[in-house]
């Protein structure tokens, strides 16, 4: 019977060592293939294994146990000569008894104290003291803290029984036949201690630069964690054996040195799509961002600059479903739909755009209500308030009467059915300044998409990717005004030629 440590750490080491029974078996001295897979498929099911197990009643007596492992302990501690001579029990049954009565035989069967595996790393530092000693190996395998047969089973093991433990010469002077054969052996014991130490000096290497296990297997290391080995390596053995050491094919190496330097190319160009992410409220998607890359004179592919953006986890956020909403019915006459989806303008102050949209946040509610030019989309003013009332609509439009003063032309301003532009107030202001009135269709969205299209924005950019728990009211407006700033002079539209409402007026001489 095997303890519930010894069953542990059996299953651990197989798991360690990429589940290989053969391996495991070797290292620990126990158990049979079948109880290992017995143990490992428990663990997996319970994430433990039992304590004890659950036997039933053996058809054997105490008194016949201890008389079977007498027999044992005095005849020789044959099993087989046992079994013969009493007629009883199985072998296998013969040897847990052994095990449960002389635990300590079980201890010596595996053949070290603690039941650790050493690390591959101190078996070949050990080997290369082995080879290179000027002491007996005696001495040098208590210094260890090993026994000698230990020491030499690990040379044969990662060396082969065929070469020499030691690199001393003979005293007497030998036959040339002899010489050649002692040159050859000499040489041979050289590269095996070569190669000894440059696996030595990978696992090493493996620890430091990309943080695995000293007794970690090289072959599951993926081809790039091999190139940089090889890389930190290479003042001190050719390239050849390094890649023979690794397993690497020599144009697997190439491509990957190829490839990391790719990456480093891009360093600098990472921290400037970093910052432009930031400064621009986090809403520029590759095709803004490859923009202000080239106003900084970095040019990028449109696939590179997603793929960097990737990368870096530039992510915008996605926009999420609105939910206010203005229409109270139809209070009275609603004028034709003169815009009928066409939201393009050949001139500023052409056709201009309204609506209202909700805000809520943990501290209360806030409206904004734009006017915006079909044009180039740029906000030619806007009101913010606690309350969708008149007085908000009212004030956005004195704004943009204004700056249309002592200006012939007179635009048409559409919006949907809401309440708001309906009443007196809006209706009076309308006529004054000798404007022209349009309206969607009723619960018809499209009607007004552009408009739409820049709450959508709006809130994409600025709204949904921040936690507004702890802002006040007057934080989010101020906070909104802001954006509407950043918006119309600095915010980069690809419809506009990459440039910002602001700059495209001006590009093309029309007044700011």
């Amino acid at each position: 019977m095997y303890s519930y440590e010894d069953r542990t750490r059996a299953v651990e080491l197989y798991l360690k060592v990429g589940k290989r029974i053969g391996v495991t078996i070797r290292q620990q001295g126990y158990p049979t293939k079948n109880s290992l897979k017995s143990w490992h498929a428990e663990y997996e099911r319970c994430l433990d294994l039992p304590r004890g197990y659950e036997t039933s009643k053996s058809k054997y007596s105490r008194t016949q146990r201890e008389r079977a492992v007498e027999y044992y302990l005095d005849h020789g501690r044959s099993i087989a000569a046992t079994v013969t001579a009493l007629g009883y029990p199985a072998r296998d049954s013969l040897r847990t008894w052994i095990y449960e009565l002389h635990p300590e035989l079980h201890a010596r069967v595996v053949g070290r104290s603690d039941g650790l595996a050493r690390p591959a790393a101190m078996k070949h530092a050990a080997i290369i003291a082995l080879c290179t000693r000027k002491e007996s190996a005696k001495a040098l395998a208590e210094n260890l803290g090993l026994c000698k047969p230990t020491l030499y089973h690990w040379k044969n093991q990662l060396l082969g029984p065929e070469v020499s433990a030691s690199m001393k010469r003979r005293l007497e002077s030998p036959s040339s036949l002899e010489q050649e054969e002692l040159e050859r052996q000499l040489e041979s014991l050289r590269l095996a201690l070569r190669r000894l130490q440059l696996e030595h000096d990978l696992l090493m290497k493996a620890n430091e630069l990309i943080k695995k296990n000293t007794g970690i297997d090289r072959q599951i290391l993926t081809n790039r964690e091999k190139t940089l080995l090889a890389d930190a390596l290479r003042q001190t053995y050719s390239l050849s054996e390094l890649l023979e050491a690794l397993d690497l094919a020599r144009s697997s190496y190439f491509y990957q040195r190829a490839r990391m330097q790719v990456a480093e190319k891009y360093t600098d160009v990472r921290r400037a799509m970093a910052d432009i992410f930031e400064r621009n409220h986090r809403c520029y998607g590759y095709r803004r961002m490859k923009a202000s890359l080239s106003r900084q004179r970095v040019h990028l592919s449109e696939k590179v600059v997603q793929r960097l953006m990737k990368q870096e986890c530039l992510v915008v956020a996605k926009p999420k479903r609105r939910r206010y909403g203005s229409y109270l019915g139809e209070i009275s006459p609603a004028p034709e739909n003169l815009v009928n989806r066409d939201f393009t303008a050949v001139a500023p102050n052409e056709k201009w755009l309204t609506y209202i949209s909700e805000f809520q946040i943990p501290a209360g509610k806030v409206y904004l209500s734009p006017i915006i030019d079909c044009f180039d989309g740029k906000v030619i003013s806007s009101s913010i308030g606690t309350r969708p009332d008149a007085e908000l609509v009212n004030t956005m439009l004195d704004a943009a009467v204004e700056t249309v003063a002592g200006n012939d032309k007179r635009p048409v301003v559409h919006s949907d059915r809401g309440a708001h532009y309906r009443w007196p107030g809006w209706l009076s202001r309308i006529a004054d300044a000798n404007l022209t009135r349009s309206m969607s269709s009723k619960g018809c969205s499209p009607d007004n998409a552009a408009c739409e299209g820049f709450f959508g924005r709006l809130k994409a950019e600025l709204f949904y990717p921040r936690n507004w728990q702890s802002t006040s009211i007057e934080q989010f407006i101020q906070a909104l005004d802001l954006y509407i700033r950043w918006y119309n002079e600095k915010g980069i539209k690809i419809s506009l030629d990459a440039l910002s409402p602001v700059e495209y007026r001006e590009s093309l001489g029309f007044a700011a």
